[in-house]
């Protein structure tokens, strides 16, 4: 089930039906698992509970690194960054995303390391610095393109790297 039905073209959010995302959170409440506690966080999130999105990020990121692989790790320490990003934590949440990347693009998980770049271009976009959200968007739209991403995937990469340019040549004290 896709519960995203596109992006905020302005402040490259996911856009989301909160009625779809409430339901499927009840439908996971009860269960455990790192995947299930991945989906959780990631609808906290997109529902504005945030105190709620950090709490079960965190839970999830130890419950990664007690039994889950190293990719599950680093799925969860992106995620958990998203939150940060989402409560305005910026600077924490870039560097958490920055040793992501690095560490997914040294063991070749071009998919891992391409979701760690999107949302560290993300974070950098909303924290103002739109010529680091668009380096990270474009690294990440490369390493979509080596792990095999599907068109539609491409395509959203490259409306986030041209939302980016677009916003960092009106931004104050740019040249032009």
């Amino acid at each position: 089930m896709n519960l995203i039905h596109g992006y905020d073209p302005e402040t490259l959010r996911e856009i989301v039906d909160e009625r779809e995302c409430t339901m499927r959170l009840a439908e996971l409440e009860n269960q455990r698992s790192l995947p299930v506690l991945l989906e959780r966080v990631w609808l906290l999130k997109v529902l504005g509970r945030l105190d709620e999105a950090l709490e079960t990020a965190e839970e999830t990121v130890r419950q990664a690194r007690m039994a889950g692989t190293r990719k599950s790790l680093l799925r969860a320490r992106v995620l958990h960054a998203t939150v940060l990003q989402n409560r305005g934590a910026h600077a924490a949440a870039a560097l958490e995303l920055s040793h992501c990347a690095s560490e997914a693009e040294g063991q070749g998980w071009a998919a891992i390391a391409a979701f760690a770049y999107r949302h560290q271009g993300r974070n950098a976009y909303e924290a103002g610095d739109f010529e680091r959200a668009r380096e990270s968007f474009k690294q990440s739209l490369f390493l979509r393109r080596e792990a095999g991403a599907d068109d539609a995937e491409l395509e959203i990469a490259l409306r986030a790297i041209e939302t980016a340019e677009r916003r960092g040549s009106t931004a104050p004290g740019v040249l032009v």
